[in-house]
């Protein structure tokens, strides 16, 4: 019997809920300092004194870092990692020292009484598509070309024009979003100096990565950079590479050898430098025949900076393969401001691109007189429009067909702001969701006999609660031919076998292909009847078929309703449907799913990060501002998908889930809410007074 597609609960369920699984800050370290952040109050500028004696008279204070006394970095090339190497300020927060004391009570006192004075700069942190300094990059966030062009797409959006056929010509905006995971992001460093080591207790995606990325920064070699993650409290990619708090916490390890300094990130340092999505603009403009066929696709997108280092949005991307177009433009232009550094979020790119594409879809089917689904069918193409490649699998199309079915889509009022129930106004949405398939390359795992009869797996892969500890052991249980319970699974720690980052929905492909090859390796070495001992250590060069395109799909369907009285607005029913390939574990898929859904619904109608232009920083600075939703904001979401092997895709048929869920689904709330009320919303978050001309008078 196949172990993978069994629905197997969770291998680290008992710890995490008795509260024995170890988390970064919690691992049980000798002689324990503690280490607070000393940040900036102005959003650029200089330092021009540091008054640290009244910090440094505390009892209790170890070390107090500042830009004139800490450790020399070996490489300041990142802007984002050369932190206390001078004075020179360039976002409000930004680290530029810290406290080190035998109590965190004390270390956050200390730096408080720190007197900085600074010499202040004129500053912009206001996002603008018409900024002074807005620039194409050479490319976008993951590698592509910021800019990409088939056929002639401007004539023939003014020729659609002319002849007055359907045409979308609408600007769409996200704001800043912050990760906030419930485990912030934390970090135990300890320097050795006998050793010339450092060994790190992080809160990462990705152990191997962090010591390959600070390596060179603290002039090290990646082998003397130990990093330990058994079990992280979610990341939703801003953990997918070190940040500025990690080199803090190193460089207060240099000035104390020996001793472990524990660095926990507070909660409204997490809306600083930590990461998150940045404000994004999309300009997107759709023409079509008088079929609904469309003619010409453009896609001009632009994403917030920071002037300390570049990370600009594949916003635009997705439209280069969502739906078939002879002509098509995507480009994307960099907002440089004085603000820390974006980085990943939950999809990043795709995420707000296709909130764009798919509410501009939903507003050309509207000019087409076609269903929503309709129009994305006939649209929908054969091959990769992109690379030209047939698609290794692409059921889209059958996503709709089987969500419309599941979800009573012919109940849908053909003319918005006409169903009513008691108090509400009610609409039915509908958006497609893609997402490319990855697999990264070099990771490897070890297999081992034990002498308890059971097989070791050791490989560094992160479990940032996804399901990883359950879904590699499935996966190796299949390969060894044995039950789940013989298999002991090792992850999060760079010590073991190298692993790729738990990112961009490539893990457990990687993962998992290198398991599977270390487990081949381990059959043709031993056989079936290996003695005690045995263990073989091997790595996969498995990569996505190069003669197809792979890309996970679905569709998500939404019922909104919205308050005739008050505007509030509820999604009382959501609907996922999506083309994965293989399911390993049911259990832990449907919960990725939901969870990326649930992302959607509170990107739709909740997140906000307000950034004050005028002082720089991000005011929604905790969770009573900063809103995400509760259970009762989440009331019927379901989530299914169809069966499928893409044996093209990975070596198990499997294909990435962890971000397809949240790919497309603000834009089914969004159009749900067009439905409901007539009103089209644009801007993230909705907000009810956007919907008072679409309410019914007194």
């Amino acid at each position: 019997m196949s172990a993978i597609g069994t629905s197997l609960g969770r291998i680290d369920g008992p710890e995490k809920v008795t509260g024995t699984a170890p988390y970064a800050y919690e691992h049980d370290v000798a002689e324990p300092v503690y280490l607070h952040a000393i940040t900036a109050t102005i959003p650029s500028g200089t330092i021009t004194r540091m008054d640290t004696t009244a910090a440094e008279a505390v009892d209790g204070v170890l070390a107090v870092l500042t830009p004139w006394n800490a450790p020399r970095l070996a490489d300041t090339s990142d802007g984002e990692y050369s932190i206390l190497q001078g004075p020179t300020v360039a976002f409000r927060g930004q680290i530029i020292g810290g406290v080190v004391a035998e109590t965190a009570e004390v270390a956050r006192h200390a730096q408080s009484v720190v007197r900085v004075e600074y010499d202040v700069r004129p500053h912009d942190a206001t996002f603008r598509i018409d900024g002074p300094d807005v620039y194409v990059p050479e490319v976008a966030n993951g590698g592509s070309d910021a800019v990409s062009t088939d056929g002639n797409p401007e004539a023939v959006l003014a020729q659609a024009r002319a002849r007055g056929g359907p045409v979308v010509d609408s600007w769409y905006s996200s704001p800043e979003e912050h990760n906030n995971p419930m485990e912030p992001h934390t970090t135990i460093a300890c320097w050795d100096p006998a050793e010339n080591a450092l060994t790190l207790h992080d809160s990462t995606q990705g152990p191997h990565g962090v010591a390959s990325t600070l390596a060179p920064v603290l002039g090290l070699e990646p082998d003397r950079i130990r990093v330990i993650a058994p079990h992280v409290g979610g990341g939703f990619g801003s953990k997918g590479a070190p940040h500025a708090h990690n080199v803090l916490a190193a460089l207060a390890a240099r000035a104390l050898p020996g001793r472990s300094v524990k660095f926990a990130v507070t909660r409204q340092q997490m809306f600083v430098f930590t990461g998150y999505r940045p404000a994004i603009a999309s300009h997107v403009r759709l023409a079509a025949d008088a079929e609904g066929r469309i003619t010409a696709l453009i896609h001009d997108a632009y994403s917030q900076s920071s002037r300390v280092k570049e990370y600009v949005e594949q916003t635009a991307v997705g439209s280069r393969s969502m739906y078939a177009a002879e002509h098509r433009s995507t480009s994307h232009r960099a907002v440089p401001l004085d603000v820390p550094v974006p980085y990943w979020m939950r999809a990043p790119g795709e995420c707000p691109g296709m909130f764009a594409g798919e509410v501009a879809m939903d507003e050309l089917a509207e000019a087409c007189g076609l269903d929503p689904i309709e129009l994305r069918v006939r649209n929908d193409p054969p091959t990769d429009p992109e690379s030209g490649k047939p698609w290794a699998s692409r059921r889209l199309v059958d996503c709709l067909r089987e969500g419309a079915r599941r979800f009573g889509w012919d109940a849908r009022a053909r003319t918005p702001g006409t169903c009513r129930v008691g108090n509400a106004l009610v609409g039915l949405g509908v958006a497609s969701a893609a997402y490319p398939h990855m697999i990264n390359p070099g990771s490897q795992a070890t297999v081992t006999l034990r002498e308890d009869g059971r097989y070791g797996v050791q490989i560094d892969a992160v479990d940032i609660g996804t399901g990883t500890w359950t879904t590699l052991t499935l996966i190796a249980a299949d390969a060894l031919g044995c039950p789940p319970e013989r298999v002991v699974l090792e992850i999060g720690d760079n010590a073991l076998p190298s692993a790729s980052v738990a990112g961009g929905s490539s893990g457990t492909s990687s993962w998992g292909a290198a398991i599977l090859a270390a487990v081949d390796a381990f059959r043709q070495r031993y056989g079936h009847e290996p003695a005690v001992g045995a263990s073989v250590t091997a790595g996969s060069d498995a990569e996505p078929d190069e003669d197809y395109q792979p890309y996970s799909f679905g569709a998500h369907f939404v019922e909104a309703r919205v308050d005739v009285d008050t505007g509030e607005i509820t999604v009382p029913r959501m609907l996922g449907v999506f083309s994965i390939g293989r399911v390993i574990n049911p259990r832990t898929v449907r919960s990725q799913f939901i969870g990326g859904m649930t992302f959607g619904i509170s990107m739709a109608l909740q997140e906000e990060s307000v950034r004050d232009p005028r002082f720089g920083h991000v005011v929604t600075q905790d969770f009573a501002t900063y809103h995400i939703p509760v259970h009762a904001d989440v009331q019927d979401v379901d989530a299914v998908w169809l069966d499928d092997v893409d044996t093209r895709a990975t070596p198990m048929g499997s294909r990435g889930a962890g971000e397809i869920g949240n790919v497309g689904s603000a834009a089914a709330v969004v159009n749900a809410i067009y439905n409901a009320t007539g009103v089209r919303v644009r801007d993230l978050p909705v907000r009810a007074d956007a919907l008072l001309s679409g309410l019914p008078e007194a």
